[in-house]
């Protein structure tokens, strides 16, 4: 029967999604990065102005650029760049790599097996780039695009380099991109151009701070556009006469993630709507805002640590895995491709039902072709139990075992291939890697506690909610069905 449909039942896609059990009663603390968290943008505007900003300084340096476009579809969050071969690369859970574009050319699969067949992805290691946020997209489309014209030897007037070398100009033209302030200054202009307005986002948080919490703002950006940012997001869905600020408990700008996680630096107070600054010199005073500082200091000034404290952010290392890993706070990493993900898993579902049924149907006649071939191996070489199938009937066997299975390959094909571009023609779900998760979803299940689409999602589960994960399951559980 049925389960009634709770008056909070979130829209599709927009669930908190638990990994790790999480009593959000205990939470005594919640902490929200900024950019693509607390406030999310318009992925393709943001994005095109990045990269355009990238591009026109590299032709401002004499690259033959001009003729360069974003394309948003050509990256996805949780790929990763291979800084020796200018490849782009999905991997699953395991490190092993699923599928791989050269620059901007798919590699065929021989050319795939050659080049990874013994490979295994370790982003320890220095040679891959793993593209953790949404602002990665920017970076990972020119990078691309600028293999292929370095393959091509159009990149001379730039001097001799390798991909590895390429990417270090691309990811410091990002860096001077964002240092520079002329994208920001764009963004505070014309905020409505770039900023995906949230109305339940307030909410939400006024939901966590009547319940109790302490509210705190961390993010690495700075407090003139902070400032600005939050008040155009925020400021129209309070109540009147509430600003932004007074929602948190406290606000750190400048907050150097995710060193701020690991080292320590002095807090300075921002005094002053222009930025002015002095040292911290007391204890942190409710609502006030204050640049630098450490984690460790923070909770000394809470009186708070570890798991008493959740950080919700959307960059996988610098807000979830640095936090989870170093301080053991609790965590949630917003992502929000999720929503498509599930609109699109959920309008495939029956699609899907007829693929699982075509490849346990294929299943069933590979078990029956082995079967028949090893008769056939028992009777020419003469051992085991005899075998009363003749040599004849074996074979005709076989024949038209292998027939059936060319015929049902037809029929999967195309639904396969479906399969594997769902959201995105060059590399499918996000959280799926062929029939396996992907390295992202296994980054998401190892260091996120839960995981969601957007903070007012929060408001579904209220601040006294008990989550709880699923049971895990193995192989040789009998609820699992093999996928296609």
């Amino acid at each position: 029967m049925d389960q009634p449909e709770s008056p909070l039942s979130p829209p599709p896609g927009r669930g908190v999604y638990c990994n790790r059990t999480l009593n959000l009663r205990s939470i005594r603390a919640i902490g929200y990065d900024m950019d693509y968290t607390l406030i999310h943008y318009h992925v393709e505007q943001w994005e095109r102005r990045a990269y355009e900003h990238m591009r026109d300084r590299l032709v401002a340096q004499g690259w033959p650029l001009q003729d360069l476009r974003f394309d948003q579809s050509m990256v996805v969050r949780g790929l990763i760049l291979d800084l020796e071969r200018g490849d782009i690369l999905k991997c699953n859970r395991f490190g092993f790599v699923k599928r791989a574009f050269h620059g901007t050319r798919p590699l065929e699969f021989a050319a795939q097996r050659e080049a990874y067949g013994r490979v295994i992805v370790d982003l320890h290691e220095q040679r891959w780039v793993f593209l953790n946020t949404l602002f990665s997209l920017s970076e990972g489309c020119l990078y691309a695009q600028l293999v292929d014209l370095l393959d091509e030897g159009k990149l001379t007037a730039a001097g001799p380099m390798g991909y590895r070398e390429l990417y270090g100009r691309v990811k410091s033209t990002l860096d001077y991109t964002h240092m520079q302030g002329k994208l920001k200054a764009e963004i505070i202009a014309s905020p409505d151009l770039f900023v995906d307005l949230d109305p339940e986002v307030p909410l939400a948080l006024l939901d966590q701070k009547h319940a109790g919490k302490k509210l705190l703002l961390i993010t690495n950006s700075e407090w003139s556009y902070t400032m600005a940012m939050m008040a155009y997001a925020f400021d129209r869905f309070l109540p009147s006469g509430m600003g932004w600020r007074s929602l948190f408990d406290a606000v750190v700008v400048g907050a150097r993630k995710p060193d701020f996680f690991t080292q320590h630096a002095p807090f300075f107070e921002v005094i002053s709507d222009d930025g002015l600054l002095r040292p911290q010199l007391s204890e942190m005073k409710a609502g006030a805002a204050y640049l630098g500082g450490s984690a460790a200091q923070l909770e000394r000034q809470l009186g708070l640590s570890g798991d008493e404290i959740l950080y919700v952010g959307d960059h996988m290392f610098g807000d979830v895995h640095v936090t989870k890993s170093v301080l053991r706070w609790r965590t949630a990493l917003v992502s929000r491709e999720l929503e498509e993900e599930v609109v699109s898993i959920s309008k495939f579902a029956e699609t899907e039902r007829v693929l699982s049924a075509k490849m346990e149907q294929k299943e069933h006649l590979e078990a029956k072709l082995s079967r028949a071939r090893l008769l056939m191996m028992r009777r020419r070489d003469s051992y085991g139990p005899p075998v009363t199938e003749s040599p004849e009937a074996l074979d005709a066997q076989v024949t038209a075992l292998r027939s059936q299975l060319s015929a049902i390959d037809v029929e999967i094909g195309p639904l396969a291939k479906a399969a594997a571009e769902l959201s995105n023609s060059r590399w499918g779900l996000l959280t799926r890697a062929g029939n396996d998760k992907s390295h992202l979803a296994r980054q998401i299940e190892r260091y996120a506690d839960v995981y969601t689409s957007r903070v007012s999602n929060f408001m579904y589960v209220t601040p006294f909610e008990y989550l709880r994960s699923w049971r895990g399951s193995l192989p040789h559980d009998p609820t699992v069905r093999r996928g296609a």
